[in-house]
């Protein structure tokens, strides 16, 4: 269908300006928008959607299709519209609500609202590096559940990305990734317009973009964006160079076929005026005086291609039918992959005893991996260059590499912002479970790529090492303070702060089973006692967010803590005791999940009629006001630490059991 670019050049040109127009259109009725992408980029797309897109518009989640991705996310009409013309469930009522209260054409494409897109963008950069993502789970699942004969996974990932993208560092880890593993079926088009907010790229950017990215291992092409043939022929060169990726660099103007805009940065972010959406629409031979134009050769062309993506499916299911028979273990693996299952075995964890002795809680989940590593096919874990202070190499597992693209571990390397958003685009493929570490410190640069897998709903784990001041000698620098307190503010993601090694595995458990929630695990360098949970609560409680740790009959105070405090909070309690205070202790391991119990749960745990309610963390403060009240207390650090031994930090900074003592005495 359509294979042969020159003797269809006049459809390509319909379909390429089909896109321009009703782009010009839905952005002047929202007047909102950024026309300036869509305008200079259809061409390219409507050779790459037309011609090499594997993908089926009557089932957008089918496995083994095509990804693509608009890292640059603000020319969201361009992909609506494509949506629109090959056929998925977009209709031109949608496009006409752009930008709209509930609709599903919103100003930034969102994967969780429209059939057909792969990932959430707009901020700048991250979707190049979630396409990262995307391109090596297809290289980790063909390489672990291909054979010879039967390749179930298959596809190539396309994404587009613009000035803005390239300039923005996550570009620079993720493709420096891309390179070094030799993503070779990952292929970026290059919107190069040198146009940004501001005016000419000259303003801030003169690198050259073919050696950048030569240095990082990738191939590259230079076309005229607007010419098909040459399009054509760089797609071609590109997905026969599978052991490198590469970068087509699209000289394209922004704002093609505009009078009075195009090549400028008033094309960039703000809708044409209606004369000159007119006159623009003139130029490039479309009616002028009709808005929202499909020709009727368009609406026959997407009846073509929904028949066509329905057969290049049918085709996949044969094959996998075939793959079942030969390979019963393997196809049963690679369906638990794809239906995010695991094993049995995975939650019966084993849990430690107090005779175990201190222990981490990093290395606690170290030892967690371990067990659950052999039991879920789908888990894909690493680490930015930090992996045995993480703990995150479970026993047995090997290192993803372009010699052993098998191995489930990866290598990010020093690129905390490029693992978060490629552990993204893992996730978003399918058939992958991500879990990656760092220092919780080092959560500052990955944050904007797990605040996006919070807003997308994706299932992740962070395992952030070295959470407080307990690091002790590094000093300030690498002492979080505020990141408790942020990461609690963030929407939809768990905040996981275990107090000794069975709280641990409890939530590496919540972890598991948050299907749509990320989970940060916010673990200790020094060791922590673990209790004997005859005489305390059950670690298993962990799930409820909060619950009674131990208590005396009669209690008339409280005291919250989580992670290593909580070992103060006891201290505490036995003190206090000795005085004749009755007290009930705490554990507060997830606010998140606490906040969401039921109000009797709360007040049970936490009775309205004590109010000597004391917490401690050594963090910032202000997560913990909603529930020790205006007349309770918290001690905690609303300052930087020090470099010294984390227990004379803890004394000096005024972390201790008699901190609480006082405060629990004052009232």
């Amino acid at each position: 269908m359509m294979n042969n670019i020159k003797e269809n050049k006049e459809l390509y040109n319909n379909i390429a300006n089909t896109i321009r127009g009703l782009s010009m259109d839905a952005i002047l009725q929202a007047n909102s928008g950024h026309p300036g992408l869509p305008l200079g980029m259809a061409d390219v797309v409507s050779v790459l959607w037309t011609k090499y897109l594997k993908h089926n518009p009557t089932n957008p989640k089918w496995y083994d299709r095509d990804r693509f991705v608009l890292s640059g996310g603000h020319g969201s009409m361009l992909l609506y519209s494509l949506l629109h013309i090959y056929g998925y469930d977009l209709s031109l009522q949608d496009i006409k609500k752009f930008r709209q209260w509930g609709s599903k054409t919103p100003g930034h494409p969102e994967n969780f609202i429209t059939e057909g897109i792969e990932t959430t963008t707009g901020p700048l950069g991250q979707g190049v590096a979630n396409a990262v993502g995307m391109a090596l789970a297809e290289v980790s699942l063909s390489a672990r559940f291909n054979t010879e004969n039967e390749k179930i996974t298959d596809h190539f990932t396309y994404v587009i990305a613009g000035d803005g993208d390239l300039q923005e560092g996550i570009s620079h880890e993720a493709c420096s990734f891309a390179g070094h593993n030799r993503l070779g079926k990952l292929i970026l088009f290059y919107d190069s317009n040198n146009i940004t907010i501001d005016g000419d790229t000259n303003l801030s950017y003169s690198e050259d973009v073919v050696k950048r990215f030569e240095s990082y291992g990738w191939h590259t092409i230079s076309i005229d964006g607007h010419n098909t043939e040459e399009i054509e022929k760089a797609i071609e060169e590109s997905q026969k160079n599978t052991d490198k990726p590469s970068l087509i660099i699209c000289t394209t103007q922004i704002g093609f076929g505009s009078p009075n805009r195009a090549g400028t940065s008033s094309a960039h972010g703000a809708p044409f005026p209606e004369d000159e959406v007119k006159l623009t629409k003139k130029a490039l031979g479309l009616p002028e005086n009709e808005k929202f134009y499909v020709p009727n050769e368009i609406k026959e062309f997407t009846k073509q291609f929904q028949q066509k993506g329905k057969k290049l499916e049918k085709q996949w299911n044969n094959l996998f039918e075939k793959y079942q028979q030969n390979n019963t273990e393997l196809a049963k693996k690679f369906k638990m992959c794809l239906n995010g299952e695991f094993d049995k075995e995975t939650l019966n964890i084993p849990k430690f005893s107090a005779e175990d002795g201190a222990l981490a809680t990093r290395s606690a989940s170290g030892k967690v991996l371990n067990h659950i590593a052999k039991h879920i096919p789908s888990l894909i874990g690493g680490s930015a260059d930090l992996t045995p202070s993480n703990n995150t190499f479970p026993q047995g597992e090997e290192s993803f590499s372009v010699t052993n693209p098998s191995g489930r571990y990866i290598h990010y390397g020093v690129r905390e912002h490029g693992m978060g958003a490629i552990m993204n685009g893992l996730a978003l493929h399918g058939g992958v479970f991500p879990y990656a570490g760092t220092f919780f410190v080092f959560s500052d640069y990955m944050r904007p790529a797990m605040r996006m897998a919070a807003l997308m709903g994706i299932q992740a784990v962070y395992v952030l090492t070295h959470d407080s001041i307990g690091l002790g000698e590094d000093g300030p620098t690498h002492q979080p303070i505020a990141h408790l307190a942020s990461f609690r503010a963030m929407p939809n993601i768990n905040v996981l702060r275990p107090m000794d090694a069975n709280e641990t595995v409890v939530c590496w458990q919540i972890a598991l089973e948050s299907k749509t929630t990320p989970s940060c695990l916010v673990l200790t360098r020094q060791k922590l006692p673990i209790y004997d949970r005859n005489e305390y609560a059950q670690a298993e409680n962990s799930k409820k967010g909060a619950y009674v740790l131990t208590e005396d009959k009669d209690f008339t105070s409280i005291i919250l803590a989580s992670g290593s405090e909580v070992e103060l909070a006891i201290e505490a309690k036995e003190e206090l005791n000795k005085q004749g205070k009755k007290v009930r202790v705490v554990s507060v391991p997830c606010m998140e999940i606490f906040d969401n119990q039921s109000k009797e749960y709360k007040k049970e745990v936490l009775p309205n009629n004590i109010i000597n309610r004391v917490a401690i963390e050594a963090g910032a403060t202000m997560s913990w006001y909603k529930y020790v009240g205006l007349q309770g207390e918290v001690i905690g650090l609303d300052k930087f630490g020090a470099s010294a031994p984390y227990k004379t930090l803890y004394e000096k900074l005024g972390i201790t059991k008699e901190a609480i003592i006082n405060a629990v005495n004052k009232h």
